[in-house]
C-alpha cells in the first residue's frame, strides 16, 4: 500500500478554474494531501456538480468565461447549503481593490497568481480543520515526517498496528504545517529532509507557544553519539535509530506521551507555523523580499499605499506589515501611527524598511510605533529572521496575556469565592440573630401583654365601683366618660388578645397535613352567618379545595380573612363571599365590599394598621398581621387586590 493510499482522506475540493494548467497543477497538489478533487472549467459545471455532491471546500477563479467568481461566491453565500462553505478566490487580478471586493463578497482567502500551491492546500486544510476536544476515547495522533515512502510506511504500519492515528508529510516545512493545523500528541522526524533537518523542525516546535509540549523523538540511520547528541541539544524527547526494534520505538514513544501527559497544558495561542500572511506597503526594494517570503511559504499581499492597506486589513486578517519607506517617508511614518491606532490591527508587528544611512528616519520610523528598522540593502534571510523574531515576541505576548488573564480570573474567582462565603457566613449570622431578637420580641410582647391585663382588669374593676357609688350624682356627660374608659378598657383587652395570639403563632411548632380548605371555610362561614341572624349573605366555596398546612393555623388565617369579608360588606346592596383557587394554586378569599385603595396596600399586614375608622368597621388591625406571619410560616406570600367601592381580593399560596 503507497502512502498516499495510507492517508486519511482530507476532504473534498471543487476546483473552478478556466485553465487546464492551473486545474490540473491544484488537483496534483490537493491529491497529494490526501483530498478528493472535484475539477470545473465552468460555472455550468460548477453547480451541476455542487447540486450532484458535497463538497468540504472551493477554490475560484474570478475570471470565468461563462460568468464572473465574485457573483458565483455571492450566491453561494445566499444560499443555505453553501452559506459557510470556505471559499478560497484564486486570481491574476491581485490589485488591492479587486482583494477587498472578494472578501467584502465573503471569500475567506483570496490569493493572487502566481500562487504558492503549497500555501493554498495547507490554507484550505487550516479553513476546513477544527480542533477536537478531547474524550476519554481519545487516539493518540502522530505525525511522521520523513522523504523517503519506505520509512513512513514502515513507522505507519507499526503505528496503526498498535492503536494510533497516522498522518504523514514528506519535507519539513509540510511537517510543521501539520503540526500547526492539526496539533499532534506526538511527532517522529528524520534527521535529514530536503528543505530543513529534522534538529531544525525540533527548535520550531520547542520555540512555539503552541506546540512545544509535543513530545518529538528524531528519527537517524546513524548510530554516531553525536547524532544522538545533536537531537537532545535540539530539544528531542529521545534519539530512534531507524533500524531500531519496534517494541524498543513503541516503548520510547509510550514514555515520551507518558511525561508529556504530566505537564502543564498549553497555552492555546496560534502556532507560529500557521500560514502567515505579510501586507507589504511599496514596491521597489520589496519586491525581491516579497519572492524570497513566498518561496519560504508567506503569502504575500502588496499594496501600493497606506491607505490601501488600511483598507485591504479591515477585511483580511495579517500577521506582519512591512513599510518602504521612499521619498514620501513622512507620509509612510504617518500610516505607521495609523497602524498602530487601528483596534484589531495595533498589535500586529510592523517592520519599517529603509535607507540605512539616515539614522534619524530609523529613530523616526520607531518613534512612529515601528516594531523593528531594516535596512533596504540587507540580505532577504535577514528579513526573514526578524519576522520571525517579530512573530515569536507576538506569540510570547499573546502567551503571557493569557497567563495574566488566566491568573486575574483565578484571582478574581478566588475573590469572589472568599466574599461569597463571607456573605453567606455573615448571611447565616444576619438571620440568627433576627430570629433571636424576633424570638426575644414575641417573648417581650407576649410578657407585656400578659402583664397589661392586671391594671386593665384594674381600670375596669374601680371604674366600674366608682360609677356604682356616684351614679346617682353623674350627669348625662359623666356617664358617658365612663362609658368611654370601659369600652377603652374591652377593646385594650382585645388588642392584648390579638397580640398574645400573634406571638404564639410565631413560636407554635408547624404541623403540616392534608387539609380540607373548603370543608374549614364552610364551618366558618356557618358560624358567622349564625352569629348574623338578620342578615344575608351569598357564599360560594369552590369544590376540591385541599393544601398541606398546619390545621389550626389554616383555621386563624381563614377565620381572619373571611371575618373581614363579612364585616367589609356589610353595607353592600347583595353581599357576596367567595373561596377559591385559581389555576396557578393560589387560593383567594373575595367579597364585594367596600374595598381600599390600593395606595394603601402596603400597611395592610402590620399590626395595628387599620385603613378604616374605627366607628365605620370595628377590630384592631392586628389580624391581618397575623395572617400574613402564618403564611410566611408556610413558605408562601399574601398580597391583596381591590379599589374603593369594589370589594377586595385577598390572595395566599401554600406551597407543599
Amino acid at each position: 500500500m503507497t502512502t498516499k493510499e495510507r492517508q486519511e482522506t482530507v476532504g473534498t475540493v471543487l476546483i473552478l478554474d478556466d485553465s487546464l494548467t492551473v486545474r490540473m497543477d491544484l488537483v496534483h497538489a490537493f491529491e497529494e494531501a490526501g483530498w478528493i478533487t472535484v475539477p470545473c472549467a465552468t460555472v455550468a459545471a460548477a453547480w451541476v456538480e455542487l447540486a450532484a455532491q458535497e463538497v468540504d471546500c472551493v477554490v475560484l477563479d474570478v475570471v470565468l468565461p461563462d460568468g464572473d467568481g465574485v457573483d458565483v461566491l455571492r450566491q453561494l453565500r445566499t444560499q443555505a447549503a453553501t452559506e459557510s462553505l470556505p471559499v478560497l478566490m484564486l486570481s491574476s487580478e491581485a490589485e488591492v481593490k479587486d482583494r477587498i471586493r472578494g472578501l467584502s463578497t465573503g471569500a475567506n482567502e483570496y490569493l493572487g497568481k502566481p500562487y504558492d500551491s503549497g500555501y493554498l492546500v495547507a490554507r484550505a486544510q487550516e479553513l476546513i480543520t477544527s480542533p477536537e476536544p478531547e474524550s476519554a476515547d481519545h487516539v493518540v495522533r502522530v505525525l511522521v515526517i520523513d522523504d523517503n515512502p519506505q520509512v513512513r510506511d514502515r513507522f505507519a504500519d507499526l503505528l496503526q498496528r498498535s492503536g494510533y492515528e497516522v498522518f504523514q508529510a514528506e519535507s519539513g516545512l509540510a511537517g510543521l504545517r501539520h503540526a500547526a493545523v492539526r496539533r499532534p500528541d506526538a511527532v517522529l522526524v528524520d534527521a535529514m529532509l530536503p528543505d530543513i533537518d529534522g534538529a531544525t523542525v525540533i527548535r520550531r516546535i520547542r520555540l512555539d507557544s503552541a506546540l512545544r509540549g509535543i513530545p518529538c523523538l528524531l528519527l537517524a540511520a546513524s548510530d554516531d553519539a553525536g547524532a544522538e547528541l545533536t537531537a537532545l541539544d535540539a530539544g528531542a524527547d529521545t534519539f530512534v535509530q531507524v533500524g531500531t526494534d519496534d517494541d524498543v520505538v513503541l516503548a520510547k514513544l509510550t514514555a515520551a506521551l507518558r511525561q508529556t501527559s504530566m505537564a502543564l497544558p498549553a497555552v492555546d495561542t496560534a502556532s507560529l507555523q500557521r500560514l502567515k500572511k505579510v501586507v507589504t506597503i511599496g514596491v521597489s526594494a520589496l519586491a525581491e523580499h516579497a519572492e524570497h517570503l513566498r518561496g519560504e511559504g508567506f503569502d504575500v499581499v502588496q499594496a501600493q499605499t497606506g491607505q490601501e492597506a488600511l483598507e485591504l486589513l479591515a477585511f483580511q486578517r495579517c500577521d506582519c506589515i512591512l513599510i518602504e519607506l521612499e521619498d514620501d517617508g513622512a507620509d509612510r511614518l504617518d500610516v505607521c501611527r495609523q497602524v498602530k491606532a487601528a483596534p484589531g490591527v495595533r498589535d500586529v508587528p510592523l517592520i519599517v524598511i529603509g535607507d540605512d544611512d539616515q539614522r534619524q528616519t530609523m529613530i523616526d520610523a520607531l518613534d512612529s510605533g515601528a516594531d523593528d528598522y531594516v535596512s533596504s540593502t540587507a540580505d532577504p534571510r535577514m528579513l526573514l529572521a526578524r519576522i520571525r523574531a517579530q512573530l515569536q515576541r507576538k506569540q510570547i505576548q499573546d502567551e503571557h496575556r493569557q497567563i495574566r488573564e488566566s491568573l486575574l480570573r483565578k484571582e478574581i474567582e478566588a475573590a469572589q469565592a472568599r466574599a461569597d462565603a463571607q456573605i453567606a457566613q455573615t448571611r447565616a449570622a444576619m438571620v440568627e440573630e433576627l430570629e433571636r431578637k424576633n424570638q426575644e420580641l414575641e417573648s417581650f410582647s407576649y410578657s407585656v401583654s400578659h402583664d397589661l391585663r392586671s391594671p386593665l382588669r384594674a381600670i375596669d374593676g374601680f371604674t366600674t365601683m366608682l360609677i356604682e357609688v356616684v351614679d346617682e350624682h353623674l350627669d348625662d356627660s359623666g356617664r358617658h366618660y365612663s362609658e368611654r374608659i370601659r369600652a377603652s378598657v374591652k377593646r385594650m383587652n382585645e388588642m392584648i388578645d390579638d397580640l398574645i395570639e400573634l406571638s404564639r403563632v410565631g413560636r407554635a411548632a408547624l404541623s403540616r397535613r392534608p387539609t380540607d380548605v373548603g370543608a374549614m371555610a364552610a364551618e366558618i362561614l356557618s358560624d358567622l352567618a349564625a352569629g348574623s341572624p338578620g342578615r344575608t349573605v351569598e357564599t360560594v366555596i369552590e369544590v376540591d379545595l385541599s393544601a398541606s398546612a398546619d390545621p389550626r393555623l389554616l383555621r386563624n388565617v381563614l377565620e381572619n380573612l373571611l371575618g373581614n369579608a363579612w364585616k367589609f360588606s356589610g353595607q353592600a346592596d347583595r353581599a357576596r363571599v367567595e373561596v377559591g383557587r385559581a389555576p396557578n394554586g393560589d387560593f383567594f378569599v373575595r367579597d364585594n365590599g367596600s374595598g381600599f385603595d390600593m395606595s394603601q396596600a402596603g400597611r395592610l399586614f402590620s399590626p395595628f394598621q387599620r385603613l378604616h375608622k374605627q366607628s365605620e368597621f370595628p377590630g384592631t388591625g392586628v389580624g391581618l398581621a397575623t395572617v400574613h406571619r402564618i403564611v410566611e410560616r408556610h413558605g408562601g406570600r399574601i398580597w391583596a387586590e381591590s379599589a374603593p367601592g369594589q370589594g377586595a381580593t385577598f390572595w395566599f399560596t401554600l406551597p407543599e
